[in-house]
């Protein structure tokens, strides 16, 4: 129940993410009207820590506690026979680490600037996420004001792609494979068994079942045949799990911890209920 309680924070999107929320435009030439290129900004995946941030709700303006703010500014020309700028692309998106340069228009002020917080900036996971196609004299310029939410809200603060956990396979051994059939097991499943020992010590011994992933068909297999079948199993560990976290852009390891500190705190608020 645990396990499927923290696959829930996942499931069910509470993981925070920062992501675009807010476009505003100076100039946009492109054939892309304005409300799919806003949409398109906003799937960008971006490296910034959430951690970092507050959560904005509507009411509240925007400030370097809950927003940070990108620029894209791009045109298109004609060098010769050849377009510049033709592919307008994540990496294009430049941090504004004093926030917006038009706060008049966007109600975004900055008392400090983000330089200490994002020392590196920010940037989107991938650089080679294709935003707009531009022909020679097209201009897209605006900025993209980006908040903290959660997945349950939209798409775009989605963390994970996918997630989900396995039990950690294992072989047991049940009554000692010795003799000739510890060489006949060791040859069958070679690296997973080994021999130890000789004459009439030879025995088989087992290695760990993860790391002979490819074995463990053909093992579990020769365990319900004879000889096999009464001197080892393949089972599965009720107590070792194994996540897979396809992450959209944090570390899969932070949100894999963010979600247990999730799920601890929803734990504690319902033992506090009782």
């Amino acid at each position: 129940m645990g396990l499927s309680g923290l696959g829930g924070e996942f499931s069910d999107q509470k993981v925070p993410t920062m992501a675009i929320e807010h476009v505003f435009y100076i100039n946009n030439t492109s054939i892309i009207t304005d409300e799919v290129l806003a949409h398109r900004l906003g799937l960008i995946p971006l490296d910034a820590d959430p951690a970092l941030f507050e959560y904005k709700t509507r009411e509240e303006t925007a400030s370097e506690k809950n927003t940070f703010v990108l620029r894209l500014k791009i045109m298109c020309t004609r060098q010769g026979a050849q377009m510049v700028n033709d592919r307008v692309l994540a990496k294009d998106l430049n941090f504004l680490p004093m926030g917006s340069q038009m706060p008049d228009e966007t109600g975004c002020r900055f008392a400090v600037g983000q330089q200490q917080m994002l020392p590196q900036g920010v940037q989107a996971v991938n650089h080679d996420i294709l935003v707009a196609k531009l022909r020679p004299g097209q201009i897209i310029d605006l900025e993209a004001h980006c908040i903290k939410g959660q997945g349950k809200e939209h798409a775009k603060w989605s963390p994970v792609a996918t997630a989900w956990y396995k039990l950690l396979p294992e072989i047991v051994i049940t009554r000692p494979i010795t003799g000739d059939n510890a060489d006949a097991i060791a040859k069958e499943c070679p690296g997973l068994f080994e021999v130890e020992g000789k004459g009439r010590n030879k025995k088989a011994s087992v290695k760990p079942a993860r790391e002979h992933t490819r074995l463990l068909e053909k093992a579990r297999r020769l365990s319900g045949e004879e000889p096999w079948q009464k001197h080892f199993r393949l089972q599965k560990r009720k107590d070792h799990f194994l996540w897979t976290i396809e992450s959209t852009g944090q570390r899969p390891e932070e949100l894999f911890l963010t979600a247990i500190d999730i799920l601890e705190a929803k734990c504690d608020k319902l033992l506090e209920s009782l």
